[in-house]
């Protein structure tokens, strides 16, 4: 009977697999970017490829490529948000001095900025 080798390379999937008694497992490890924050936008679009797109967060998950992907796209949307806000806080007059003068409006002004600002975030996010 042949003896099984102790590790094998799929070069269809690019994928090393380690024996664990009579199976192959895929032998992942750790990203390097472990201390990068995935965030909320990272999550959120995780749980969207849950639903959508199984193939390609498995594929990530098993590249180890998942954490990078997720911290990257965080980074992206989070900056692209704070554009947003300001973009917007700046065409509509939202300023220090409204928030001077009004407390209340400003507060009103800037949560409807940021509840918009997020919808648009949400949107890009799911053309990725």
């Amino acid at each position: 009977m042949n003896e099984l080798k102790p590790r094998i390379h799929d070069e269809a999937s690019g994928l090393d697999y380690v024996l664990v008694g009579d199976y192959y497992i895929p032998a992942i490890e750790l990203s390097e970017d472990g201390d990068r924050p995935i965030g909320k936008w990272g999550w959120m679009h995780k749980a969207y490829m849950e639903k959508t797109n199984p193939l390609l967060l498995n594929h990530l998950i098993l590249t180890g490529k998942l954490h990078t992907y997720l911290a990257d796209l965080n980074e992206q949307a989070q900056e692209r948000y704070r554009l947003i806000i300001q973009q917007m806080a700046t065409t509509e007059g939202v300023t220090e001095d409204l928030k001077r003068q009004s407390q209340w409006e400003w507060v009103r002004a800037m949560n409807s900025i940021v509840n918009r600002a997020e919808e648009i975030i949400k949107s890009e996010m799911s053309n990725v």
